[in-house]
Order: structure tokens, then C-alpha cells, then sequence
């Protein structure tokens, strides 16, 4: 005689039952979008064509319409050259795009508190390693 246990999965349950699953985390927006959004916000505002701008900025224009998209994490050397062809210095572009970033999240954290700051304070400064 064996000892044969029938083919049977044991479930533990990893909540308790009735409990509500947690809330999927909302996908933050990156900052070659945010950028970009500016950039091409900017540009429109002058009327300008992103060919102008491009020559200007000594770019391709392909790679400057890339940035826009933000399909590319230019260089600070880029967005630079791009923001001083929109008659912008790179920290009006950097101040502008850390709006950009306040506004949109605001939208995921409620009224514009961040989650686990521990005062208003706590991240209000801005780091850009390029």
C-alpha cells in the first residue's frame, strides 16, 4: 500500500477574504514628457515652426520634434541650445517643466499634497543630473 495523497492545491489566501485589493499605482509622468510638453507649448505660443526653432538651436529638426515628443532624454547641452532659441534660459525651462510636474501630480495626489512628504517643504527643490 502507498501513502498516495490526492493532486489537490492547498490556497492560502493573501488577504483576508472580502478584503478590497489595494489601488493600482498611478504611473507618474516623465520628465522627457514634461519637457517637451514645454518646449513645444513655448514654440507654439511664438508661432514658430520647429524648423526655425531647430536652426536656431543648431539641432535637427528631427531630433528636436523627438525631444518635443519626448521620445528622447536630451542632453542639458540640448535643452539649453532649445530654450535659449525660444528666448528662454535653461532654468526658465527647468522652472516651467517643474510646474508642469506640480500641476499634473497634483491631479494624483488630491489637492496638490504630496504622498509621505513630511511638510510642504520637503521636496521643493530641483536636482537635474544630466
Amino acid at each position: 500500500m502507498s501513502n498516495h495523497v490526492p493532486n489537490e492545491a492547498r490556497v492560502i489566501p493573501l488577504r483576508p477574504h472580502g478584503a478590497r485589493a489595494p489601488a493600482p499605482a498611478v504611473k507618474e509622468p516623465l520628465w522627457r514628457d514634461l519637457v517637451g510638453d514645454v518646449l513645444r507649448r513655448e514654440r507654439l505660443a511664438q508661432e514658430r515652426t520647429l524648423k526655425d526653432v531647430a536652426d536656431q538651436a543648431r539641432i535637427s529638426m528631427p531630433y528636436l520634434s523627438e525631444v518635443e515628443r519626448g521620445r528622447k532624454e536630451a542632453s542639458s547641452e540640448v535643452l539649453a541650445a532649445a530654450a535659449h532659441a525660444l528666448g528662454l534660459s535653461l532654468g526658465d525651462l527647468l522652472s516651467r517643466t517643474r510646474g508642469e510636474l506640480t500641476r499634473v501630480t497634483s491631479r494624483y495626489t488630491g489637492s496638490g499634497s504630496r504622498r509621505g512628504a513630511a511638510s510642504p517643504s520637503s521636496h521643493d527643490g530641483l536636482c537635474l543630473v544630466a
